[in-house]
């Protein structure tokens, strides 16, 4: 996996100024040192979105939205954080250098081999498309125009040609600068000969979430085509892993945050017809089936937790095949906080057929009609038992039941229960105690069977932990934890090295004590220590709380003393404590006329009193 090296992320970070990053998204104002604006990321008439700029950090005050440049621009464009960098990089011209991370264990640098292959690909799709409009490309344009597109409708997806010659795109990328070893790396052109990969065929470029050329994808055009296979696609390189792309992304990306809703659909040209047609949330898998990969990667773009559910629609043919694929989709459903849902057009078309046939409303009419996944594949399923037979309910009932009991509303666990009774024909009670039965049997599953559900059992952990709440900002009785947190990360220069003798049980609130946990594991050093500690904060609640904790403006300027008084403020209590505890034990060796066990214990009292009254004064002399 490839790993961006520090200094250039450093670069990244320092060329783009977060104030002219989101202003360049959003109207922000100066507000003292500061920039305000309204939130991009809620619905708002009050500005509450603060930048600032001396710290490289935004955050909202009303919906907890916060981070650095990266964060912005991960969650506003929808990206992930290494395209966030990419796009940064790309914007205010810094070359990003990788470093591969072997599963050996060793590092290799990789001086600009995954840039110039983006390069290269970059370039192809730009020959590809101008070799569309040339006179060699008038097969593949009466191609585009008999599925129903016209020119101007191809171009946002910048689909191409590949000549019949063989040597044009080697030729082309040649005169660039590009070596051979290169274009055969990208997957461009055969080591062997150094022909062109693809020849005679109508291209499309796969791009990622950011918008850079990844692969290809091509269909067969001619009968004398010598590759296999009416759609083939660009073998795996560093750039392009099939299970970890979705075409048409790039476009489809910021539609799906916004509307919560993914379309996954099975073709270039279905997700071309989709977009045209007003549904602009289609993507498709790249040559091969939708897997977990790709399931992991709508479910970050559509959000979760405390957004709206989501949807995620597959469309599917309604034959043998388009079952098979509904019954894998439906495997998947756990890796999705969304509702799933399967469209099929009724005369088994495809979405581009169907809008040939029917016109650009007929895709956003199939879509609305979407029926439950979980139905469509219960029908799929009793399609193949004879329901006359009492034995074939009872067998039907349990593959229901073992296939799709996995409903994870349990309120709608019963509903579905009722729905199986329905279907198949048979009493609720016996429904009921097949899916006692068949929840017994899946607790008491082998070791090996256990093993290769690991990921949803680890997420089922993760929900079945209990999650921390924010604090109340305002909450008279935490305000002191809140004030010396707020000081560590603005402040931490007026520390001693062990946080002057603050421990974890000093905070009473979880989140501020996993606050406090993070910034004692991460060491401190004089330059990029905040965003190591954002970095090492887990995702939600600990992370934002530390981003708005970076922000929050304290009450006065910090001094020495007024941590002191913060710091002292937040012991007291667990001095206190121990000091009742020794006057206990003092009076307890007093009781024995013990005086070995008196005179230590008398001055562990001695002790405690002195750092009680120590704590007092500076907990007085450094707030008014």
């Amino acid at each position: 996996m490839p790993r961006i090296m520090e200094d250039d992320i450093a670069a990244v970070r320092e060329r783009a100024r977060i104030e002219e990053v989101i202003s360049s998204y959003i109207t922000l104002r100066r507000a003292g040192s500061d920039w305000q604006g309204l939130c991009p990321f809620h619905d708002e008439k009050t500005p509450s979105f603060h930048v600032t700029p001396s710290k490289g950090l935004y955050y909202c005050f009303g919906c907890g939205a916060g981070g650095d440049v990266f964060d912005f621009v991960m969650r506003h464009d929808n990206v992930n954080w290494m395209e966030a960098v990419q796009l940064l990089a790309d914007r205010f011209g810094v070359q990003l250098r990788f470093i591969e991370t072997g599963s050996g264990g060793g590092n290799r640098e990789d001086t600009g081999v995954r840039k110039r292959i983006l390069d290269a690909n970059r370039a192809a799709a730009e020959f590809y498309a101008k070799e569309l409009l040339a006179p060699g490309g008038v097969d593949a344009r009466r191609m585009l125009a008999e599925r129903g597109f016209t020119q101007a409708q191809v171009a946002p997806f910048g689909v191409g040609f590949a000549p019949k010659g063989g040597r044009e795109l080697h030729q082309a990328l040649s005169r660039l600068g590009f070596s051979d070893k290169e274009l055969v790396k990208a997957g461009l052109i055969r080591e062997s000969g150094g022909y062109d990969f693809f020849q005679g065929r109508v291209i499309w470029p796969i791009r990622d979430s950011a918008g850079s050329v990844l692969g290809f994808g091509a269909r067969k055009l001619y009968d004398d085509d010598r590759q296999r296979g009416k759609y083939v696609n660009t073998a795996e390189t560093p750039v392009y892993k099939k299970s970890q792309v979705l075409y048409g992304l790039d476009l489809a990306r910021r539609a799906i945050g916004t509307k919560a809703q993914a379309v996954v659909m099975e073709g270039y040209t279905d997700v071309m017809a989709a977009h045209v047609s007003g549904v602009d949330t289609a993507v498709a898998a790249c040559g091969t089936a939708f897997g977990a990969e790709h399931a992991r990667l709508l479910r970050r773009i559509l959000g979760g937790g405390e957004r709206q559910r989501g949807q995620v629609i597959f469309t599917f043919d309604g034959d043998a095949a388009g079952q098979q694929a509904a019954l894998k989709a439906y495997a998947l459903d756990a890796e999705f906080e969304a509702d799933t849902s399967v469209a099929v057009a009724a005369e088994g078309l495809d979405p581009c057929d169907l809008r040939m046939k029917y016109g650009d409303t007929a895709i956003p009419a199939l879509i609305a009609q979407a029926q439950p996944l979980y139905r469509f594949v219960m029908a799929s399923i009793l399609a193949s038992y004879d329901l006359n037979r009492a034995d074939a309910r009872i067998a039907a009932a349990r593959e229901l039941i073992s296939r799709l009991g996995t409903v994870r509303d349990a309120e709608k666990r019963d509903q579905f229960l009722q729905e199986v009774a329905g279907a198949v024909g048979i009493g609720m009670d016996e429904v009921r105690r097949l899916a006692k039965t068949g929840t017994a049997r899946g607790r008491q599953r082998p070791q090996s069977e256990r093993e290769n559900v690991g990921v949803n059992a680890s997420a089922s952990a993760t929900q079945a932990a209990p999650t921390l709440k924010m604090p109340n900002p305002r909450d008279p009785a935490l305000l002191s934890e809140r004030g010396v947190l707020r000081l560590m990360l603005q402040v931490p220069t007026y520390f001693t090295t062990d946080w002057c003798a603050l421990q974890s049980v000093d905070f009473t609130h979880q989140a501020y004590r996993a606050v406090f946990d993070v910034l004692q594991a991460v060491p401190f050093q004089p330059e990029g220590w905040g965003e190591a500690v954002r970095a090492a904060a887990p995702e939600g609640v600990i992370r934002q709380l530390v981003v708005e904790l970076s922000v929050e403006a304290p009450p006065r300027e910090p001094t020495p003393a007024y941590v002191a008084a913060h710091v002292a403020r937040v012991r007291l209590p667990r001095v206190q404590a121990a000091l009742a505890e020794a006057r206990g034990a003092v009076s307890r060796a007093n009781s024995l006329g013990n005086q070995d066990l008196y005179d230590p214990q008398f001055q562990d009292l001695y002790d405690l009193l002195a750092e009680r009254e120590r704590l007092l004064a500076e907990a007085t002399a450094g707030i008014d």
